[in-house]
């Protein structure tokens, strides 16, 4: 079977080790892409086993291969329980999540993801719903911005990047990438051009998606989702959704507050695998840049 190009998989061996795959299981890999995590659980499934593949991009799912043990989802992994329950596979064995944008859609110069290209001003994940990077840029207000550009992006100080946006919002600027970075070209800070957009596009794209909040729902469902002894890995790629799953994997909610009883025992619903975090290799960051940030946790389903 032939690796997919579409996208490279990072920690593509350490997160599928840590499912514990057993050949008669059900696993579902919520983030399909380019089928690189996929293609590695069905080569270790027998044949009565059963994998089960999210993604929002209809793109994704043409990569998926011809194989009965798979069943297609084209949807949101936020309705993981919903979906599981549809195709009678609830609880599942495992859980794979490889979050963030797959290396394809920065590299797609007509999706809007990176500013390295001239593109319609889109970021969404699935084109068939929901409104625009541009659309948002548009409609929202100041403080609906603000905090977008504060928390998502993490930026500081963003009073010239909001005065840009509202002088701009009269015109076209909002239309295309390069307009886009031409309107806000004065708020960049000098030789800081390329970490500055990277901010700023990244805020957008996980308000366009509503990243965070899709993976806290399916984050608080897996506790249900996942069989006892079954296995949760996911990676991460930035501190906002790393510290989510941090705190569920800790504590059973993405708050991080320890759910304690009448005689003060802690009540978890996973127990970690890896206590320390798993990165990846030199040389992995070497073959995909995107790896240079990844960190994958593992956890095992306690008895409830």
């Amino acid at each position: 079977m032939v690796e997919p190009a579409y996208h490279i998989p990072v920690l593509l061996h350490d997160s599928v080790d840590g499912l514990n795959i057993v050949p008669d299981g059900i696993y579902a890999d919520l983030t399909f892409g380019g089928g690189g995590h996929s293609h590695e659980i069905l080569k270790r499934l027998g044949p009565d086993g059963r994998l089960l593949v999210f993604d929002q991009d209809l793109e994704a799912l043409q990569n998926a291969p011809d194989d009965e043990r798979l069943d297609l989802i084209h949807g949101n992994f936020s309705y993981l329980q919903n979906y599981l329950k549809y195709f009678e596979a609830y609880p599942v064995d495992g859980i794979l999540a490889d979050l963030g944008v797959s290396s394809h859609h920065f590299d797609d110069e007509k999706r809007g993801f990176s500013f390295r290209f001239d593109a319609p001003l889109d970021m969404r994940m699935n084109q068939t719903s929901g409104m625009t990077a541009a659309d948002l840029l548009q409609t929202y207000t100041v403080d609906q911005l603000a905090k977008i550009f504060k928390v998502y992006g993490e930026i500081e100080h963003v009073g010239k990047l909001l005065d840009a946006i509202v002088k701009a919002r009269s015109g076209n600027a909002f239309e295309r990438t390069s307009t886009f970075v031409k309107a806000i070209e004065t708020c960049i800070p000098k030789h800081q051009e390329h970490k500055y957009l990277a901010k700023v596009f990244q805020a957008l794209r996980i308000e366009v998606n509503h990243e965070l909040e899709a993976l806290e729902q399916m984050l608080k469902q897996t506790i249900k989702a996942i069989a006892p002894g079954g296995r949760l890995s996911i990676i991460t790629y930035h501190s906002l959704e790393d510290r989510l799953v941090k705190n569920f994997i800790k504590t059973g909610n993405v708050e991080g507050k320890l759910d304690k009883d009448f005689y003060g025992h802690v009540h978890r619903p996973f127990e970690e695998v890896n206590r320390k975090i798993i990165v990846p290799s030199e040389a992995e960051i070497e073959l995909n840049n995107r790896a240079r940030s990844a960190k994958l946790r593992i956890a095992e389903r306690k008895e409830a």
